[in-house]
């Protein structure tokens, strides 16, 4: 079930679990599973992971890394995220390969989201 040496989870700072889960339900379809009061796992992400309780960020500006997610529908993918409370930092992008946008998620983690779409 688990392969050998290859990354298996992700774990996120959250200062507010409940804007986390409706945020990534809403967008992204993830759901959740509480573990206590200062831990938040989620599923149906494509990787499995956490949010743990902190008042800090993932930003890249902050040295952090970039989890990327990919879309069918880089406008639409778009529209959602501005729909559910995300802040998109990074408009619409052309880069070797397809096209990608930056967002934060309501507790400020920044996102990218990219499409060989056009």
């Amino acid at each position: 079930m688990y392969a050998h040496e290859k990354i298996n989870y992700v774990e996120l700072p959250a200062k507010n679990f409940t804007a986390a889960k409706n945020f990534f339900s809403t967008v992204f379809g993830w759901t959740f599973t509480a573990y206590g009061a200062h831990y938040l796992a989620f599923s149906d992400a494509g990787l499995e992971g956490g949010f743990y309780q902190s008042d800090l960020t993932s930003r890249t500006h902050l040295g952090s890394a970039l989890i990327v997610f990919y879309s069918n529908n880089l406008h639409e993918t778009e529209q959602k995220i501005v729909r559910a409370g995300g802040e998109i930092v990074k408009e619409i992008f052309s880069f070797p390969g397809g096209q990608r946008f930056h967002f934060c998620d309501p507790n400020g983690n920044e996102f990218a989201v990219w499409s060989d779409k056009k």
